[in-house]
């Protein structure tokens, strides 16, 4: 009977679980579909040869000698679409990625392209090959190998402590325990189950079991197949990893920089468990895993665990972390006033809470957010609490809004026990006159600023009279306790102010906002509005880049609507990509919007402050929040994303689903500007147990990648009730390269012990490619007309002159850039890679090449020179040359880049620093022009688009000449490390190559 493999957990399934049962399945054999170059697919059974030296099929009309390929002539094996044939496009959408793979052989690098039922198979002949190709016929775990491995000889020590009585032999419970201890994560009733069918296969039934089954059991409950899978792709000596080996996958596969042996020694003394490993500076499978797992290896990037971002801007050009009823615990209509809600807010990194002040019933204010609350808090107390808990998660400023409900006595008593209370932390300097900016939040360090309205200078009593915030009065009159009425024609409610609470306020005056064309002319940058959702919904969709605009200089508050009786949520990325700055959220109710603004906020420090996007803060730049594609001078990005396993997910809470088994699937959504927003799923893992394997890729392009946030959901397919498991939120700009794990967490935001979900994750450039490997070369270079970014006309001939001059470097700019990223992906795809690889992976790949064959061409990179060429000597076979000259292709491209880049920046600098000498000038050309209305606007549109253009296009230049030197390095360091570079000295450091670019100034 032919056997396919699976790597499910179902205990009745075959596990592959190490090299030797790869190994089996091969000499079983198993059909797989080989694909011809003319694109048909024929089935075919294929096996190793008992000797180990031979995979043969049949049928074949070749003769059996001939239909066969002898594994000391393969050179590579590649999981995959990675050669022509699978990558035509015939082909390409009949069969997933993971269920591809292909045999390089022979002297002419011929290639045996072939397609599994399941990625799963694909995994055990991948590795079964590569293991065959590194170290021939002998299986490390094969009867008569004579020594055990270094994994079973530590299981074994494990067993020996275990047994108390040194009988050779451990009550099961004691092992089960045991097992458990060593795979946290683990069911006990899943360990159980193992021993009984273990005891039942050997036949040795009973309560206590003895140390060979016990190996037996750990091995197949606690071997990760995918991570298995991965250690012998970067292993050299068999089943574990050594230093070199170690220190290839981190910086190859995790883009780690600066990794040297040393730490490699201590990521294995931390995380190897056998004693003998340690010594040797060896990391099996078990401390492997171990390591994928833990914090060093996080899917979060440890550099935004702390305060990372510049904290020296504008209050006003800074994301502020803002609860709406933070005292609330339950929904707004039935909910209890409860203080424990601003401690959990402010441990969270809140830097804006809601404080509504009612007249209390014992002659003091009371805080609550409507009168129909069961109970209220005494003013004082939260004061208090504050005062206490208002710096513990961050040092930077809290900002209180205050909206006055209550009578003018009761403020003045509010007022005192702010100044008491707080002291020293409340800001009370006036705005600095002659500023046009808020303070930064480094400036403001440890202080607490008081928002709300202000008595006008022209009062000189003791309280007087100020137009009304809507803030809260809609649920008043709601519940019919509203007592006082709205003026007749619809203008604005005034409320009495006392002059001591109308003091505390300095540097966030509430003022009412009138239209965007009086805050340009009139409003004052201490003076701050806040907008309904409903209201800021409609700016956003009719008028986003004026929102834009005002919020470059002016703070605003977004609160929810009052008809979210049930404290509902609004999403704050439909107001962050207008720049607005506080978006009030209930942070008492969890799900997918508290989910989006809790991951965002992680991102610097969790201090409460998030940097806004450069293109949103400069004084002068064109930005449309509804943009449905690439913005000018930002660098779209693909994110390529492979869902690879989940690891004990529990089942969907509250749910009646049948049985134990949960049938997941994976959810990756990506919420940012809308071209951006996107979700794509995998496949629903069947009766997959605890630990699914998805072997999913998925990939999206990023259009603004400061803004984009990619949340993952983990859901059942086979639910009765809910089907939500868990989920994870977090900016793109924090997501680390490589193989990586991702802590779920609960519908809350809590997380969930040892639940994870193994991923693996690149970051390219759109012009990298990431679509070039659906489509043949030949199409993807002869159908794509280059796109070339121009500026627009402003209607002001003295304007549009000065633009027209950066027209020829606008187009040099963007010859330099995308003559070298085709290059690049040609090399990268004619290496057997994807768009994703480095250059180091590159240049390893052609080395493993020819160091893999008795007869192979002598090939050298010649690391004396700058630009190192690639040489051959004598005769090559054809996909060589054709890397090569892929290779000679790159380096020349590389070489123009980094030449010519200063020259063409220069140009593009000198352009806009001229435009943006007529910027102070503009209202005065226009009014001589006599530019106004549509064309005015059109205008001023057009100039703030070619400023932006220009500056963008010139970072860029600037940030592709650096990544030009960066692959020039890659390409000394792979050289000198995998032996086919010469005359090699220490390899140049990027900085030495060449000057980089100066930074351009805001």
């Amino acid at each position: 009977k032919k056997k396919t493999v699976s790597f499910s957990s179902m205990p009745n399934d075959r596990k592959i679980n190490s090299t030797a049962a790869c190994i089996s399945l091969m000499l079983e054999g198993c059909e797989l579909k080989k694909v011809r170059s003319n694109s048909r697919m024929y089935s075919r059974f294929f096996v190793l040869d008992a000797d180990m030296r031979s995979v043969r099929w049949e049928p074949s009309k070749k003769d059996s000698e001939k239909a066969k390929i002898e594994i000391k002539s393969v050179k590579e094996v590649r999981v995959g679409k990675k050669t022509p044939v699978l990558r035509s496009n015939g082909l390409s959408d009949q069969f997933p990625d993971e269920c591809a793979f292909s045999i390089i052989y022979g002297d002419n690098y011929e290639s045996l392209d072939l397609v599994a039922s399941s990625a799963d198979v694909v995994s055990a002949w991948v590795m079964g090959l590569r293991y065959l190709v590194s170290y021939g016929k002998h299986s490390p775990e094969a009867p008569g190998t004579g020594h055990p491995s270094l994994r079973t000889s530590w299981i074994s020590s494990v067993f020996d402590l275990a047994d108390l009585e040194k009988s050779g032999r451990i009550p099961v419970s004691r092992a089960v325990q045991l097992i458990k201890a060593l795979n946290p994560g683990m069911k006990t009733s899943t360990i159980e189950l193992k021993f009984k069918e273990l005891q039942k296969a050997s036949e040795r039934p009973g309560t206590e079991v003895a140390c060979d089954l016990f190996v037996e059991a750990y091995c197949e409950l606690c071997t990760r197949p995918e991570i298995f899978f991965l250690l012998v792709q970067f292993s050299s000596n068999k089943e574990y990893l050594g230093v070199k080996d170690l220190l290839m996958f981190l910086e190859v596969e995790q883009g780690m920089e600066g990794v040297t042996e040393e730490k490699c020694l201590e990521i294995v003394s931390k995380y190897e468990p056998s004693k003998e490993g340690r010594e040797k500076g060896y990391l099996a499978i078990d401390g492997f895993t171990r390591y994928l797992l833990s914090a060093d290896c996080s899917i979060f990037d440890p550099q935004h665990r702390k305060v990372c971002q510049d904290m020296a801007q504008p209050l006003s050009h800074y994301y502020i972390s803002s609860a709406h009823s933070a005292c609330l615990l339950e929904d707004n209509f039935w909910g209890r006033s409860d203080i424990s809600g601003y401690i959990s807010a402010l441990g969270l990194g809140c830097r804006s809470i809601e404080l509504v002040l009612w007249d209390g019933p014992e002659g003091e204010p009371v805080v609550y957010t409507s009168p129909s609350a069961a109970s209220c808090v005494p003013f004082r107390a939260v004061v208090g609490l504050i005062d206490q808990h208002a710096f513990t998660a961050s040092a930077y400023p809290l900002i209180l809004c205050l909206v006055v409900r209550c009578s003018a006595s009761q403020q003045r008593l509010a007022a005192q026990c702010l100044r008491k209370t707080l002291g020293e932390k409340l800001y009370l300097e006036p705005p600095n006159p002659v500023a046009s900016y808020l303070p930064s939040p480094e400036e403001l360090k440890g202080r607490i600023l008081i928002k709300g309205k202000k008595l006008p200078p022209t009062c000189e009593d003791s309280e007087g009279e100020v137009s009304d915030e809507e803030e809260g009065w809609e649920l008043a009159r709601r519940l019919g306790q509203e007592d006082r009425e709205a003026p007749e024609g619809g203008g604005l409610r005034r409320v009495r102010l006392s002059r001591e609470l109308s003091e505390l306020v300095s540097l966030c005056q509430a003022v009412p906002f009138q239209d965007f064309e009086s805050s340009r002319r009139g409003q004052r940058y201490w003076e701050m509005c806040s907008f309904s959702e409903v209201e800021a919904g409609r700016f956003a969709n009719e008028c986003p880049a004026e929102l834009v605009s005002y919020n470059k200089r002016f703070l605003s508050r977004i609160y929810p609507s009052p008809m979210r009786i049930d404290a509902s949520n609004m999403n704050p990325q439909d107001f962050w990509k207008c720049g607005c700055q506080m978006v009030a959220m209930n942070y008492q109710t969890p799900g997918l919007m508290m989910d989006l603004n809790a991951g965002w906020f992680r991102q610097n420090g969790a201090c409460g402050y998030v940097l806004r996007p450069a293109i949103m803060r400069e004084e002068v730049s064109y930005f449309s929040a509804n943009a449905k594609d690439s913005l000018p001078g930002v660098s779209a990005q693909l994110l390529h994303l492979k869902v690879i396993s989940g690891q004990n997910l529990p089942k969907p809470k509250g749910s009646g689903a049948k049985g134990e088994v949960v049938e997941p699937y994976v959810c990756a959504e990506i919420h940012g500007i809308p071209a951006d927003c996107a979700e794509h799923r995998t496949k629903t893992a069947l009766q997959s147990g605890d630990n699914p394997i998805f072997d999913e890729s998925l990939e999206f392009q990023i259009n603004l990648p400061e803004l984009a946030v990619l949340r993952f959901v983990v859901l059942d397919d086979d639910y009765i009730g809910d089907e939500f498991i868990a989920q994870y939120t977090i900016p793109f700009e924090c997501l680390q390269p490589g193989y990586r794990h991702v802590p779920l967490q609960s519908l809350a935001g809590e997380p969930l012990p040892h639940a994870t979900l193994f991923v693996h994750v690149a970051i390219t450039d759109r012009r990298g490619g990431g679509k070039g490997h659906r489509r043949g070369l030949a199409g993807r270079r002869g159908r794509r007309v280059r796109e070339y970014t121009s500026t627009k006309a402003t209607g002001i001939k003295a304007i549009d002159e000065v633009f027209r001059t950066a027209t020829q470097p606008l187009r040099e700019a963007t010859d330099l850039r995308e003559n070298v990223q085709n290059a690049l992906v040609s090399f990268k795809e004619l290496c057997g890679l994807t768009p994703a690889a480095n250059m180091k992976q590159c240049i390893l790949t052609v080395s493993t090449w020819l160091l893999h064959s008795d007869s192979a061409p002598s090939v050298t990179l010649n690391l004396a020179e700058q630009y190192p060429p690639m040489e051959a000597q004598g005769p090559i076979p054809d996909l060589l040359r054709k890397v090569l000259t892929a290779y000679e292709t790159m380096i020349q491209t590389s070489r123009t880049l980094i030449e010519s880049a200063d020259a063409v920046y220069g140009k593009l600098i000198q352009a806009q620093q001229a435009g943006m000498d007529f910027h102070k000038e503009l209202h005065r050309i226009e009014t001589k022009e006599g530019l106004r209305g549509r064309k005015l606007q059109k205008a001023l549109e057009s100039f703030a688009w070619n400023i932006t253009v220009l500056k963008g296009q010139a970072d860029l230049l600037k940030h592709a000449k650096a990544e030009a030197l960066d692959n020039l390095w890659q390409i000394h360091n792979a050289g000198q490390s995998c032996g086919i570079g010469r005359n090699g000295s220490a390899s140049p450091e990027p900085s030495r190559l060449q000057a980089p670019l100066e930074p351009i100034p805001e």
